[in-house]
């Protein structure tokens, strides 16, 4: 039954970066530290998320609230759907308990994040909920701060890509002008090397994963193999830049 005593209700979807805690915003602790309790995405194996890791270096274990979602659910659409709307129900109960309630995702919650869909469906239990978002630091920031890669320059073009819509997705971006990123592409690690080799563009491509994290790994893409790669890994393929400096403005 869906809540009608919500309007004082707030939810707040807080971007927490890609795992080094240091890359959390100043308003991304406030607004951790400030809500009555904070959610964090768990997979339905159990174990700590980044999101969760990165959380318990600014707020109490306490305060956690460990809300299982199917992350790892990519075949079976019913079953993700069913996780989605339990992660919803969980929500709902909390902020029928509480004024304000965050939620921790990594990277940015507007860039591919599980909160889209959390906020879509407690909105609808909850009615007058307030939705909020404090954006985060993404992957592809971090990658190029690490690594020297440039992500654009004057006039060019940003494609980022989720290798989980198919490489042909990803091959066709690379065919096209502009700077491309590449997100969990790990699993494809092989059809992603092709696809470069093929384009012309792997010469000055990067890739990297757990950034910020003990077991960071950074390497040029001409290196990737065909084994498989931590699935949250990303790849910057630079635009081909000719001209020196400024070519591109």
């Amino acid at each position: 039954m869906p809540d009608v005593m919500s309007e004082s209700s707030r939810l707040i979807g807080v971007g927490v970066g890609p795992g080094d805690p240091e890359l959390v915003t100043v308003k991304g602790v406030n607004a951790l530290r400030a809500a009555e309790v904070v959610v964090v995405p768990v997979m339905d194996t159990g174990e700590r998320g980044r999101a969760e890791a990165t959380v318990l270096h600014y707020v109490p274990q306490e305060k956690v609230v460990r809300v299982v979602f199917a992350l790892n659910e990519r075949s079976d659409r019913a079953r993700r759907e069913a996780a989605w709307d339990a992660a919803g129900e969980r929500v709902a109960g909390l902020l029928r308990q509480h004024g304000t309630v965050a939620f921790a995702t990594i990277g940015d919650p507007n860039v591919y994040s599980t909160f889209t869909y959390l906020a879509q469906t407690v909105a609808e239990l909850v009615p007058g909920t307030v939705v909020d978002t404090v954006p985060g630091i993404t992957a592809m920031q971090d990658l190029a701060a690490r690594s020297g890669a440039v992500l654009t320059e004057g006039t060019e073009p940003l494609t980022l890509v989720p290798v989980t819509a198919g490489s042909a997705v990803l091959k066709d971006a690379l065919a096209g002008p502009g700077t491309v990123v590449a997100y969990k592409f790990g699993r494809q690690a092989a059809e992603v090397a092709e696809a470069l080799r093929e384009t012309g563009r792997i010469g000055d491509a990067v890739w990297g994963s757990a950034l910020g994290l003990a077991e960071e790994s950074i390497r040029p893409a001409a290196e990737l193999g065909g084994e498989p790669l931590p699935y949250l890994s990303t790849l910057i393929a630079p635009a081909r830049r000719e001209g020196g400096r400024g070519g591109k403005l």
